[in-house]
């Protein structure tokens, strides 16, 4: 459990401090106080990533050059200090070099309006989905992927030199290769152990609708030897055109594509039924229950869709809910109502 948290220049605070409880904890406030900045501000204690953002650059406060989040979390006191020029993590006030303990304390999962663009928008807020689920459940995923965007990025910076040579290239394409293939079959186990239990969480909140995910490469089997055979044709687009950076997750609503065919609000569900997969994938994998940073989403879903999600969340995860009121709030969903204004909190248990 998340007991506290504290920012300083972090986005829109120069210095701001929370505490919650178990289960639900309800954030309110006017739009633009700063209500989705908590949240990220809880990822990115736990995680040493946003949510929101692919790097963390903009959440240091304007003017400032750097930021710190801290808290308390299953006893233990996290600290993260970050800047252009050096991050720093601490557990327990002593700083770490190997980042495993730290990382294995919570897990998060994000559930947003914009989670819309991980059904009708293009392949990357899909690979990114990806990403931040794999880098939370098996320790090799993130040094693959750090080793493949490396090699891609020298790869496509020999592309755009005025004459790249065929041997230096197919160097370059060696560990591209090697990393690629290991973070290509990482997200493929990823989709298997996903797509039943999103498939099942969509039947549930969606009134039993068909949802149906599928991995869907970016580059054939023989990585390399599909390397080999596009060089002409990346050398003359001075970019890499083949490999994990171009890969996707397909998603079919009653056996249509669902960025196409199906409507809004079934669309909205396919979204919710892949976040509570990556909950439950979670809880299987760690045997804790993840945190749940639910951002302002109640209030856009009707009546059925919210009371089906509500039922569908892990009772046992600690829920922190933004919203600009708590009119649509159900019973069996009380908690403490954290009322946030003018860069202050006013706590009050609701």
């Amino acid at each position: 459990m998340l007991r506290d948290l504290q920012l300083r220049n972090f986005r829109c605070f120069e210095a701001i401090a929370a505490e919650f409880s178990l289960g639900f904890n309800f954030i309110v406030g006017a739009n633009g106080q700063g209500k989705t900045t908590l949240l990220e501000a809880a990822c990115v204690l736990l995680r040493l990533q946003s949510q929101r953002a692919a790097t963390l650059a903009p959440a240091v406060r304007a003017g400032e050059r750097s930021f710190v989040v801290a808290g308390h979390v299953e006893g233990h006191l996290l600290q993260f200090y970050y800047s252009s020029l050096r991050r720093k993590v601490a557990f327990d006030g002593v700083e770490q070099r190997d980042l495993a303990e730290y990382l294995q304390l919570a897990r998060v999962v994000s559930f947003a309006n914009n989670d819309l663009d991980l059904i009708r928008g293009a392949a990357e807020p899909r690979r990114r989905y990806l990403d931040f689920i794999g880098s939370q459940v098996d320790p090799r995923y993130r040094p693959a992927l750090r080793a493949y965007e490396r090699a891609l990025r020298v790869r496509n910076a020999l592309l755009k030199s005025p004459h790249p040579r065929p041997r230096e290239l197919a160097a370059y394409s060696e560990p591209l290769v090697t990393a690629g293939r290991s973070l290509g079959e990482m997200r493929a186990a990823l989709v298997r152990r996903l797509g039943p239990t999103a498939e099942r969480a969509h039947h549930a909140i969606g009134q039993g609708e068909v949802l149906a995910l599928a991995y869907v490469p970016g580059n054939e089997e023989d990585f390399g030897a599909q390397l080999e055979r596009v060089q002409a044709e990346d050398a003359r687009l001075h970019l890499t055109t083949v490999g994990p950076h171009r890969d996707d997750l397909r998603l079919q609503v009653r056996g249509l594509p669902a960025a196409q065919f199906a409507s809004e609000g079934q669309q909205r569900t396919a979204a919710l039924a892949l976040k509570l997969a990556q909950a439950q994938l979670f809880a299987e994998e760690t045997e804790a229950a993840p945190l749940l940073l639910i951002d302002d989403i109640f209030g856009e879903l009707d009546a059925s869709r919210r009371n089906a999600l509500l039922a569908a969340l892990p009772n046992e995860s600690q829920k922190l809910v933004t919203a600009t009121s708590l009119d649509w709030r159900e019973a069996g969903s009380d908690g403490p109502v954290l009322k946030l204004a003018d860069g202050e909190i006013r706590r009050r248990n609701g």
